[in-house]
């Protein structure tokens, strides 16, 4: 019974100082770490009055040119996405990455995965709304050829858009929250709703195949054009800034993603 009650005690040791510790790295990450502030250039104003922040990239020229709204990963706006962007500007397009966390970004997990489950999605969809309004509202945009995509979090942010906004004119979703009851697409059931782009990886821990084939199904089910890739050799968030020039998935994925939006957006 003693040898019970000391390794009982000791479990609760361990698992006392692990939460301390994990705790005191996510807040020393919130005080001392990036914010998202760090990668941003625009302003605009949320519904509630919240002045929200974004990274804005511009090809040179007058335009009008199409737009493409950016969403980041479960990280938070950070260098990476801002190179994203301005890969896809050197297209042509006029990209902004709004910041939907209000500030925060991080590279540790655990406080990744707080932001991602503690974010509110209503909140997160009614900025994304108000990013949309600054992106069709600048001089240089054409607003009847706005895409809007993401990544991870930020793909699952992107389907979301795409079934509440019907002025988008194309949805990519990069292994992000999938859809899979063909009543519930909104927006991208209109008879002149825009195409739908998904991006996964085969080899995803996160994302089995079976409920990306479902996904595709209920797509197909519902009407909505769509195109659904599944690389192989490939896990969770395989498309980076730095692979894009190298052969493989990555650079394969980027031209897939280039190819639909001149299509869409074109």
């Amino acid at each position: 019974m003693k040898l019970i009650k000391r390794i009982l005690i000791g479990a609760l040791v361990v698992l006392v100082v692990l939460v301390v510790g994990v705790t005191g790295l996510i807040v020393g990450d919130s005080v001392l770490g990036a914010q998202a502030t760090d990668f941003t250039n625009v302003t605009y104003t949320a519904s509630d009055g919240t002045i929200l922040h974004g990274y804005l990239a511009e090809p040179a020229g007058e335009g009008p040119f199409p737009g493409v709204l950016m969403v980041h990963e479960w990280w938070g706006l950070n260098s990476e996405i801002v190179e994203l962007a301005d890969a896809l500007v050197a297209e042509g397009y006029v990209v902004l990455a709004p910041d939907t966390y209000r500030g925060a970004s991080t590279s540790l997990v655990p406080r990744a995965l707080f932001l991602r489950l503690t974010v509110p999605e209503d909140r997160v969809d009614d900025d994304m709304l108000r990013a949309f309004d600054y992106l069709a509202g600048l001089d240089n945009v054409d607003a009847d050829r706005i895409g809007v995509m993401g990544f991870c979090y930020g793909g699952g942010v992107a389907l979301r858009h795409g079934i509440l906004n019907p002025r988008i004119a194309a949805t990519i979703n990069l292994y992000g929250d999938r859809v899979t009851d063909p009543r519930a697409f909104g927006a991208l059931l209109e008879p002149d709703a825009g195409p739908l782009l998904g991006i996964f990886g085969a080899q995803d821990a996160q994302i089995p195949v079976s409920s990306v084939e479902a996904f595709r199904e209920a797509l197909a089910t519902a009407g909505v054009t769509h195109t659904i890739t599944i690389y192989d050799g490939v896990g969770h968030a395989f498309v980076q800034p730095d692979l894009l020039d190298q052969p493989g998935a990555p650079r394969e994925a980027w031209e897939q993603i280039l190819a639909f939006l001149a299509e869409a957006l074109g």
